[in-house]
């Protein structure tokens, strides 16, 4: 893949200007199924590895830190394809290349993964797995920016959600459907994975390579000079101009930034080893430390341009340029990083607990040996395939309701349906109802995967999409981590191990997203 910089519109040229076409209904349809695959692939990690985990012999306690390696790949992959998409144009297109790659290794993966003899194994399989996917997902989101007009993203990212619902819909049963349809087996003895669990990420591995690859068969993209000339057009309609040239944070900035995330780091790594505190905060504290070589390296490349000219700063390389571009966000961009916080972490606490607290509260048991365990197992994934199928059809309704009352308040509401849902699991003893507070988390979930971006991709300088994308991928994955570093702590201290308190965390914070979206600039932009 090479990068195309020179067909970029230079200063002294006249920009053109070009009305971008809006999209039918099947090109809508083509560019988004692709993300039916990814999400089979995301769905059968999510609602079977931490069954893996502990049928190879983890912990309840030590099932947040196996999963670090999913938020962890994802902080560190999408903005680097993010950015190397943007600078990407070849015989394949610009986002299209790495949806190949991100696919094959992904289907790869699902076919190794359950047969992982022992618990390190499987713990770095789920890293690669999660890489993969984010070398196919991330490009995605860009995507929907760069093919559609503003006034058609909430309808391209709703499209997402749509596939993202069908896929897990189908992704999450199927371990519960070999078993009771095909007398496929759903336990195995002590140390190996079951035969369900094993021929679902084969069948999920053949299905999101097929998907993505109908959407690089059957989808365009435009040019450099398109998307360029789209964005002058945008330009000389609204009366603004794009500001995202204007980048002023200093080396002085960064270096002095720098010493004091390395020290708050160093003391806090140090305080959790004096004290000797709970293993899984040493995610939180060496990530705060790692930031600081970060931006020292940015203030030893700005000291060697001449001037603070964009494209002196730009020369400096992806490292840099990522870094100083998570610095120049723009507001709205900031606002909707704390509703990504509060959205993310809720998700990754439900993701992570839902199985050992359904098994647990409502089945009884903890022993991964058990029928008992196993069919509380299957019934969450049987729980994880209806509320993504709610979201499915939530997503229909989603640019509906956006434009009825607002894209700010249909988020508040549909977040504040999936927080409900997740605390009333504490009320519902009887497993067969649990179907029932699925049907909030799977209209909060469509939201979560359409709104934000339709909201950020309005905002968003066109040739830095990708990166932009990636960046905002932080906000996802920080809340993961710090829910990885401090949840099993907060269980084990607080609620006596118990999990099903997890998901009343969750739902908590879900619901502090809805109010803090309603603090988000409104997007000038048709919903």
């Amino acid at each position: 893949m090479s990068a195309e910089n020179n067909n970029q519109p230079q200063a002294s040229a006249p920009v053109q200007r070009r009305q971008q076409p809006e999209l039918n209904f099947w090109q809508i349809f083509n560019m988004c199924f692709g993300f039916l695959g990814i999400q089979f692939g995301f769905a059968l990690q999510n609602a079977n590895v931490s069954r893996i985990f502990q049928t190879l012999g983890a912990e309840i306690d030590e099932i947040p830190i196996l999963w670090i390696a999913a938020p962890l790949t994802g902080l560190i992959v999408q903005p680097i394809i993010g950015y190397l998409s943007d600078n990407t144009w070849n015989g394949l297109g610009r986002r299209r290349p790495y949806f190949l790659i991100g696919a094959i290794c992904t289907t790869l993966a699902l076919f190794i993964m359950p047969h992982s003899p022992v618990l390190w194994v499987a713990a770095g399989m789920l890293w690669i797995m999660d890489a993969s996917i984010n070398i196919a997902m991330e490009p995605f989101r860009a995507f929907v920016g760069d093919n559609l007009p503003k006034s058609q993203r909430t309808q391209g990212y709703a499209m997402q959600s749509f596939f993202i619902g069908v896929g897990a819909v189908v992704a999450s049963a199927l371990p519960y459907i070999l078993t009771n349809y095909f007398d496929v087996a759903n336990t195995a003895p002590e140390g190996q994975i079951a035969d369900s669990v094993r021929y679902a990420f084969y069948f999920g591995g053949a299905v999101l390579f097929l998907a993505v690859g109908w959407t690089i068969i059957t989808s365009k993209e435009y040019s450099p000079e398109e998307i360029s000339a789209f964005q002058a057009q945008d330009e000389a309609e609204s009366g603004k101009e794009s500001n995202d040239e204007q980048r002023s944070r200093t080396a002085s900035q960064y270096q002095f930034a720098a010493m004091l995330w390395m020290a708050l780091g160093a003391i806090t790594t140090g305080l959790v080893f004096g004290f000797d505190l709970d293993k899984q905060l040493y995610i939180l504290t060496i990530g705060i430390f790692a930031f600081g070589p970060l931006q020292w390296y940015c203030s030893m490349a700005l000291k060697t341009v001449k001037s603070n000219q964009s494209s002196e700063r730009e020369s400096l390389g992806m490292v840099f340029n990522v870094v100083d571009d998570l610095f120049h966000m723009p507001k709205a961009m900031h606002q909707l990083a704390i509703v990504q916080f509060f959205s993310w972490f809720a998700l990754f606490a439900m993701w992570i607990y839902t199985t050992s607290a359904v098994t647990s509260y409502h089945y009884g048991t903890s022993d991964v040996l058990t029928k008992a365990y196993n069919d509380g197992a299957d019934w969450v994934g049987m729980l994880f395939a209806s509320y993504n199928g709610f979201a499915a059809l939530a997503a229909i309704a989603i640019p509906f309701l956006a434009k009825a009352v607002g894209i700010r308040f249909a988020h508040t509401i549909n977040l504040s349906l999936g927080g409900l849902g997740l605390i009333s699991f504490f009320f519902i003893t009887d497993p067969a109802l649990l179907w029932i507070p699925m049907i909030g988390v799977g209209i909060a979930w469509a939201s979560i995967l359409s709104v934000p971006y339709a909201m950020l991709s309005g905002i968003l300088p066109p040739k830095k999409m990708g990166v932009f994308m990636g960046i905002f991928n932080f906000f996802i994955v920080i809340p993961q981590l710090l829910a990885a570093s401090v949840l099993g702590v907060i269980l084990k201290t607080l609620f006596d191990g118990e999990p099903i308190f997890a998901l009343i965390t969750g739902g908590v914070f879900m619901i502090i997203a809805g109010i803090a979206v309603l603090f988000v600039e409104q997007p000038t932009h048709d919903v």
